[in-house]
């Protein structure tokens, strides 16, 4: 079987929890808990479902109409739609328009997405989850109720919420006639992680994938269950995919993690670009997905921890005893040091 160490982190009480906090690692001083265990109550106990349900209700309240505005992106006849939930989620409703057909990609909250499919008029055929935190899964046993031959995908590894199908690295999901998913195994933020390849050959265009907690606009997920050896495999699955491939994250992480980029690597021409762009859109409140991988290859600093330009920004040289693979895992954990330093000030 394949096991992932799991890794300690700074103290915050359970009574601040948020998924925000978890995925984004911010601490706050005088608590008593560490994150371990704040964690563990998270994403094993029923606790940590009462502290999702309790973010629903508040984002609903804050955020009505959702916390961005999206289109959808249409490829010929198959339409994806981000929905915005909690406070910097998005769910993912893709449909075949000539089977009216419909699966969703990590539905946190059912309700926006069950919204979402009867505006569109259509059937919810599965649900396929990328991980078993409750912002990515805690709709799926709703939705399975509500649409009963609705099945649920996800690893068994990661005790997926209403799994009906369990799934293997590059096992392939066919639904109807154009819709092909390939599920790569992809540990590190959690035990389980999947990430969801939309083939685009199927449908004569780009992929799309579905990526979940791995990576997003210029950033990557926490190191929770995994190292950063395990994270770097996972992320070199990403990068050996075609540059243009849309990037469909599972947050809306991109404002921040490009002016960490900037920190990093400031002389990045095409990184500073891409933040006006970001800047543009946040300040209209529109998403920023898609980005491609080709983009994300030149900005996302996760994605480039073979890059000379960003070892020299880092001030990091490979030692004479050190193979090149540890080498980048050592550029990763600099990286997530650093941008746990900069979530913290």
């Amino acid at each position: 079987k394949l096991m992932s160490s799991s890794q300690s982190q700074r103290p915050k009480g359970p009574s601040r929890l948020s998924p925000r906090d978890i995925h984004n690692g911010i601490k706050h001083p005088g608590v008593l808990f560490k994150t371990t265990c704040r964690y563990s109550l998270y994403t094993r106990t029923k606790l940590g479902y009462i502290f999702h349900k309790r973010q629903m209700r508040k984002a609903r309240e804050r955020y009505p109409a959702g916390h961005s505005r999206t289109q959808p992106t249409i490829i010929n006849g198959i339409k994806i739609i981000p929905v915005p939930i909690l406070s910097d989620n998005y769910s993912y409703v893709v449909i075949d328009t000539a089977s009216n057909m419909a699966v969703v990609v990590d539905p946190a909250d059912p309700q926006p997405v069950q919204a979402c499919l009867e505006e569109e008029g259509v059937a919810l055929q599965a649900v396929l989850c990328t991980h078993k935190h409750w912002d990515h899964s805690g709709g799926n046993r709703a939705l399975k109720r509500r649409y009963r031959s609705c099945r649920v995908y996800g690893n068994a590894m990661d005790n997926i919420p209403g799994l009906t199908h369990p799934l293997s690295d590059k096992d392939t999901i066919d639904f109807g006639t154009r819709l092909r998913f390939r599920a790569f195994y992809t540990p590190g933020h959690t035990a389980g992680h999947i990430i969801y390849l939309l083939d685009g050959r199927a449908i004569g265009g780009p992929s799309s994938l579905f990526s979940g907690d791995l990576v997003f606009l210029s950033g990557c997920g926490r190191m929770f269950e995994g190292n950063a050896s395990t994270m770097l495999s996972s992320l070199d699955t990403v990068g050996s995919l075609n540059d243009d491939t849309l990037l469909w994250p599972g947050h809306e992480y991109a404002k921040d993690n490009l002016v960490f980029a900037a920190e990093v690597e400031p002389c990045n021409v095409v990184q500073k670009q891409k933040l006006l762009w970001v800047l543009q859109q946040r300040g209209q409140r529109l998403c920023t997905c898609p980005s491609t991988l080709a983009e994300e290859k030149q900005y996302n600093p996760f994605l480039r921890s073979h890059s000379q330009d960003l070892h020299r920004a880092l001030g990091l040289q490979q030692k004479q005893d050190e193979d090149w693979t540890s080498y980048r895992a050592r550029v990763l954990e600099e990286l997530r040091r650093r941008k746990d330093i900069y979530k913290d000030r």
